[in-house]
């Protein structure tokens, strides 16, 4: 993944559940350096993070989640909230911002108390919480078009991850840096659900499925 060029990457909030999506490949300049990337990763049974950036920084992030939200298990015997794993994060960007971790990072989780959230941070330790849906990375202008014009509040979780999908499909068709396949993830009150490839590969037929029943409705109709 180049720094904060290659990638895309998505976030959204359905009913009751978080969304995560990203692209497969991994890039270095203008080579496809991995076509199976990890860029989404579980760092509890509740929250699962994507990341756009250096390769090298986001797996150091990553270990320092994990490990962090563990700590905070064995001590309080509680799962660490979402707001909590993305304040440390914030505090651990920040803290390196003469030596940025060059990532653009979403943590998508459930609140036991709280329900679903959504945040996204930047390599300088900025955080927002997101209300309805986040992109990231070089693709992300193309997703956001997707979001916006499909995006509804408290659309379904089979709704949200067909929008999902969507917009990281539109995203790699036109982004050199995206593609390769995508990689999806469900957070609800029951756990993170990262999906397996054949269950993408189904959503993604379904979406293409009925894009081409729409488009021979159309042809119908002109030719008429």
């Amino acid at each position: 993944m180049e720094a904060l060029k290659g990638t895309t990457t998505v976030g959204l909030i359905c009913d009751d559940a978080v969304i995560l999506a990203t692209d497969k490949r991994a890039s270095l300049g203008n080579l496809v350096a991995d076509k199976n990337a990890k860029k989404l990763y579980k760092i509890d049974d509740y929250i699962a993070i994507t990341i756009a950036g250096s390769v090298g920084d986001a797996q150091a992030i990553v270990r320092m989640l994990s490990a962090e939200a563990r700590l905070y298990k064995m001590r309080t015997g509680k799962y660490i909230s979402p707001l909590a794993c993305a304040t440390l994060l914030s505090n651990i960007l920040h803290s390196s911002r003469y030596f940025p971790f060059l990532t653009q990072i979403i943590i998508g989780g459930y609140d036991l108390l709280q329900g679903p959230k959504l945040f996204s941070l930047d390599p300088l330790g900025g955080m927002n919480e997101e209300t309805n849906f986040i992109a990231t990375g070089s693709g992300s202008p193309i997703a956001y078009g997707v979001l916006e014009a499909g995006y509804e509040k408290d659309m379904s979780v089979e709704d949200g991850l067909k929008l999902a999908v969507k917009s990281l499909k539109s995203a790699m068709e036109r982004d050199t840096y995206s593609g390769n396949g995508i990689s999806l993830a469900v957070i609800t009150k029951e756990g993170v659900n990262i999906l397996e490839d054949d269950e993408v590969e189904k959503i993604l037929t379904n979406i293409q499925t009925k894009s081409k029943k729409k488009s021979t409705k159309r042809s119908r109709k002109k030719s008429k």
